[in-house]
């Protein structure tokens, strides 16, 4: 099969590694670090970028995103002639992960703790990435907002199920996501360094590459892809399992 893949370029390394091993041919398009910190300018990038590759000479199979949520940057995307596929994943840090149970899991009394990598440490001016997925997920918002959204039985659920801590700017962890295949020690070094002159905990995990590698080989199961229609848009979700999906 034929894909366009788009990503952020912190996932450089893992994309490549993960295309190197793919089945598939895949074209790949990279954006800048810092383009999430606009988010409606990223969601016009990644939008040109769909359009345009409606004119590729060789007819795309699909077009592949490499993003989360990303501060809402893949909402209101729309697929054209070829389906859109991306992962069911708040922001890079699940893609970095291998999953959103592993996210939720490191995340969930804080989902917007900073995290790094090897290509946060990289690439661009800082090493962190203040999440943005406490927000998304309804940090800043309150009770009487989820009512007047959803209703209060569901307003309720809400509340319960995301434990919503407020706690989000004096967290004092990094979590460093470390994966095995594009590894690098002195980056893990120097993200420890630059936490602990800020003073905070650094901690370091082990990441996995299976949602990449996965995107890129067409293994899209339901449960972890979202996968758009021609003509249709994703939406988001905003909870901690279904997180986006499509619609018109």
């Amino acid at each position: 099969m034929y894909f366009k893949l788009i990503a952020c370029d912190v996932l450089t390394r893992e994309v490549s590694y993960c295309i190197a091993r793919s089945p598939n041919t895949v074209d790949v398009e990279f954006t800048e670090k810092g383009q999430h910190e606009d988010s409606d300018r990223l969601r016009l990038l990644l939008q040109e970028k769909i359009d345009r590759s409606a004119e590729s000479a060789r007819p795309y199979d699909a077009v592949l995103l490499a993003y989360g949520l990303c501060g809402n940057a893949t909402v209101q995307l729309q697929a054209r002639g070829t389906p859109l596929v991306l992962p069911r994943a708040h922001d890079c840090c699940t893609i970095y992960l291998g999953s959103r149970r592993r996210f939720k899991e490191l995340f969930s009394d804080n989902p917007s703790r900073p995290f790094s990598s090897a290509g946060y440490m990289e690439r661009g001016d800082s090493y962190l990435h203040d999440g943005d997925t406490g927000r998304l997920l309804g940090l800043d918002r309150s009770y009487e907002d989820f009512v007047k959204q959803y209703g209060q039985e569901n307003a309720r659920y809400i509340m319960e199920t995301l434990a919503l801590s407020r706690d989000a700017h004096t967290d004092d962890k990094v979590i460093y996501i470390d994966v095995p295949e594009t590894s690098r020690e002195e980056y893990a070094s120097l993200c420890r360094e630059n936490a602990e002159k800020d003073g905070r905990q650094f901690i370091r995990v082990e990441g996995d590459i299976r949602l990449i590698c996965r995107l890129v080989e067409g293994s899209w199961d339901e449960e972890e892809f979202l996968i758009v229609a021609p003509g249709q848009k994703t939406r988001a979700v905003y909870d901690w399992e279904e997180i986006i999906r499509a619609g018109e």
